[in-house]
């Protein structure tokens, strides 16, 4: 049986959870009822009326949240020549190519981000046991693959956040962190909401979004009554 602190504890009393809440009640409860004594992030899982063993329903992509995410990450990029000082200059913490390859092969993965060039993917594929797992491998589906080095850097610091359905049809992000206002994080799940939903398979049939709840790092779910802006 689940053993629970006290902080979570009294969360868990102060929040229904049969209920589905208004978006901007659920997240206030969120704020208030965060546990951890850090900055925790706010998390969304959201349900989808899709099947991802099938390929043209495996939904996968990538979106930048208006409002940042409150992260700061470690870019790690493949490129050679040209492309690794652009790289530099963007601020990118780690630049190289086989060099970083093989550090990564003996063990080192001290980076949140990935990006590489195309003409880098060919080495990069010798990581996929190591990146693939960690959702860090590159893929041109989420702009991670590409020769716009400088873009997709901005694009990451500025908020981007990838996202894949799960076995079960599951897709969850990070929106924000608790320290961000209701309204703030309101607008980034409007951002993915809007990404998912033009995401839509013409395949699936019936409800798309079946359900979205909402959490802190280290809190209680909260589910909500979600209305496509």
């Amino acid at each position: 049986m689940a053993r629970y602190g006290k902080k979570f504890k009294a969360a868990l009393e102060k929040v229904d959870r049969l209920k589905k809440y208004d978006l901007t009640e659920g997240l206030n409860l969120i704020k208030e009822n965060a546990p951890a004594k850090f900055n925790e992030s706010v998390d969304v899982a959201v349900k989808l009326g899709v099947d991802p063993r099938k390929a043209d329903q495996n939904i996968r992509g990538s979106v930048v949240l208006p409002k940042g995410s409150g992260k700061k990450f470690r870019i790690l990029v493949f490129a050679k020549g040209e492309k690794e000082k652009e790289a530099r200059d963007a601020g990118a913490e780690f630049v190289g190519a086989d060099d970083l390859v093989k550090k990564i092969q003996d063990g080192w993965v001290d980076f949140d981000r990935v990006v590489a060039t195309p003409d880098m993917m060919g080495s990069v594929g010798k990581l996929g046991r190591v990146l693939g797992p960690r959702g860090l491998m590159p893929n041109p589906k989420i702009g991670t693959v590409t020769f716009d080095i400088k873009k997709a850097i901005e694009e990451i610091q500025a908020g981007k956040v990838d996202f894949r359905v799960d076995k079960v049809g599951i897709v969850h992000a990070s929106i924000g962190k608790v320290s961000f206002s209701a309204e703030d994080l309101v607008e980034n799940l409007n951002a993915l909401m809007s990404a998912l939903i033009r995401m839509k398979p013409a395949s699936s049939k019936g409800a798309y979004v079946n359900g979205v709840s909402l959490s802190s790092t280290m809190g209680v779910g909260v589910k909500v009554s979600y209305v496509p802006a």
